[in-house]
């Protein structure tokens, strides 16, 4: 199935002027990077979303996706990618925890190729949809237990996390390039979680506190 120009492009409350409406936000909420605020005003959202979401897909805040799970709010998503993007092009990055996949979509749209790991047969059965339909040809995905990362097409100079352990599993240090940045929030559900930038030296691991977020947390095993 391949979406039409309408079906992507909405009307109403998921149309042009309001994913417009959007951006404007982001940006008065300090995201500075221009690609990333032209590529969340591109991308779909509300075909990431159940079509009973699709009037509040360009709100700033994170929706129900099912299975426990949800889309996170566009301001994490486009200041995960910003600061993901802050040191420069990124050819290939790893992505965990596909959710929707909107996500990797918006980085579909920034970087050479996307591979994305998702727990959730069922998440993943329905985004890997969603990427044939939209025709993002860049973007892998794989029906894995996240902690174990995606190693064959390692190593990698962006990793993205989309939920939060309580600590980096060791797979997902292992597979950052030297040089590399991990973007990840780390705490549980019963303290605060924290937006970490990690990223790997000749030496070690260098990390940086960003925001306070909140996320669902980081599972092991298969569903």
């Amino acid at each position: 199935m391949i979406l039409s120009p309408v079906q992507i492009a909405g009307i109403g409350m998921t149309s042009q002027r309001t994913r417009n409406r959007m951006m404007d936000r982001l940006r008065d909420r300090g995201i500075e990077n221009e690609r990333v605020l032209e590529t969340m005003a591109s991308v779909p959202r509300h075909l990431f979303v159940d079509e009973a979401m699709a009037t509040r897909a360009y709100e700033d805040s994170a929706l129900p996706i099912g299975d426990g799970q949800t889309i996170s709010q566009p301001y994490v998503v486009a200041r995960m990618t910003e600061v993901l993007l802050e040191e420069g092009p990124v050819s290939k990055v790893l992505e965990v925890g596909t959710g929707s996949g909107y996500q990797a979509a918006i980085l579909s749209q920034l970087v050479d190729v996307v591979f994305t790991v998702e727990r959730i047969r069922n998440l993943y059965e329905k985004s890997r949809t969603r990427f044939r339909a939209l025709q993002y040809r860049n973007v892998h995905s794989r029906h894995s237990d996240g902690s174990w990362g995606w190693g064959a097409n390692g190593p990698y100079k962006a990793i993205i996390v989309t939920a939060a352990p309580a600590t980096v599993p060791e797979a997902l240090l292992e597979q950052l390039d030297i040089g590399g940045r991990m973007i990840v929030p780390v705490g549980n559900q019963r303290s605060q979680q924290t937006l970490m930038v990690i990223t790997r030296t000749r030496t070690g691991f260098e990390q940086r506190e960003l925001n306070d977020v909140k996320f669902v947390p980081f599972l092991s095993g298969k569903s």
